[in-house]
């Protein structure tokens, strides 16, 4: 006997939805209108906040590297700030007026980047047997290496002067009748637009690793090496071309470092702490994760460079601390801060707070990756 049955119809999704799920698969784009068009309407970011901003841009580049290696590979990297470093001496070296070179900084960029991934392979082939603390108390004893050396060479890195000055973006080059360098070193903007715009191209790079062949063999590796390999995929090169693109990326952030500061600063700028601060920034919003990486430097960094001198300046403003006190000082407790938060997450979130969902699924029982 036929029955009669209604016809079977979809509902259309909510609006809302559709539009919080443009959103959250479209971030990038959203975030990176919002920062373009924050200059325009906040005239702070036009002095001295804008140069703080733009060191937290740079710092997201250098996290997004690191995050190739220990988010993407699962290799412990605690030297991620002698790249840094060598990438901000490069550009210096070819640029600054003490030496006969003085090309412009995108070929000075170019060459730096090229060095920094060379100088990663150097330290990746002869570690590739090593695994966890062992890897990571080489990669640590190379950094305490560049350290030193950038301090003793001081006829060639300036010892603990560093090299300046390190001339701005665009220094000679005349557009519309616009003197570039001259732009960049008056107004912070130039500036904070390059940066952006860098780390602009290195998410939407990050990206495409992320989805493409080489980004499924380095999370391959970084599951079971053993099962990667007998799927046909060779460990050595993937962990070479890691190496590769970590230091790449950092040497192009420690470029846009030097340029920013129009110096190299010391050698200790690239020290062991900086590596573990950026490292703390990746545990922190995510390993393996671009936006959780970007959220982590956002508050580890953001904390240290824009709201602790703001609070700081807001103490004497409200003459809280006349006598200066370090303990009465918010900048005092910064250090205190940051371990309360590592402990807090690492207890509560230890997939981070912004983990990818792969991660997040090997770390809870029952869940499954995608």
């Amino acid at each position: 006997m036929a029955t009669n049955q209604a016809p079977r119809t979809s509902s259309p999704p909510a609006p809302s939805a559709g539009l919080w799920g443009f959103l959250a698969q479209r971030w990038e784009l959203v975030t990176l209108a919002v920062l373009a068009i924050a200059p325009l309407v906040i005239p702070a970011l036009g002095g001295a906040l804008g140069g703080q901003v733009t060191n937290l841009f740079i710092y997201c580049i250098l996290a997004l590297a690191l995050n190739v290696m220990v988010g993407y590979t699962g290799l412990v990297h605690l030297g991620i700030a002698s790249f840094f470093g060598i990438g901000a001496y490069c550009l210096a070296i070819l640029t600054v007026p003490m030496y006969p070179f003085q090309i412009g900084f995108l070929a000075a960029a170019v060459i730096a980047v090229l060095v920094t991934a060379g100088t990663g392979l150097a330290l990746g082939a002869p570690t590739l047997r090593l695994r966890g603390d062992y890897l990571a108390i080489v990669t640590l004893g190379f950094g305490e290496v560049v350290k030193v050396t950038l301090r003793n060479l001081e006829q060639i890195t300036g010892g603990m002067k560093g090299l300046n000055p390190v001339p701005p973006p665009g220094a000679g080059v005349t557009l519309s009748g616009i003197d570039l360098g001259k732009e960049f070193a008056i107004d912070p903007r130039w500036f904070y637009y390059l940066a952006l715009l860098a780390l602009a191209a290195v998410v939407v790079g990050m990206r495409r690793l992320e989805n493409s062949r080489l980004g499924r063999a380095l999370v391959a590796v970084r599951e079971d090496e053993l099962a990667a390999q007998a799927m046909g995929i060779s460990a050595t090169k993937v962990k070479l071309a890691a190496f590769a693109m970590s230091s790449a990326v950092a040497g192009l952030a420690g470029c846009l470092y030097a340029a920013s500061l129009s110096t190299t600063a010391d050698p200790n700028a690239y020290d062991f702490n900086r590596s573990i601060m950026v490292l703390c920034a990746v545990i922190l919003g995510g390993l393996g994760s671009i936006p959780g990486t970007l959220l982590g430097v956002a508050i580890l960094v953001g904390f240290d460079t824009v709201l602790a001198p703001w609070a700081d300046s807001w103490i004497q403003q409200m003459n809280i601390n006349p006598k200066g006190l370090s303990y009465l000082s918010f900048s005092g407790w910064r250090l205190a801060i940051f371990g309360v938060a590592l402990v807090l997450v690492m207890r509560y979130r230890p997939e981070g707070l912004i983990p990818s969902r792969r991660l997040a699924a090997e770390l809870h029982e029952g869940g499954t990756g995608s």
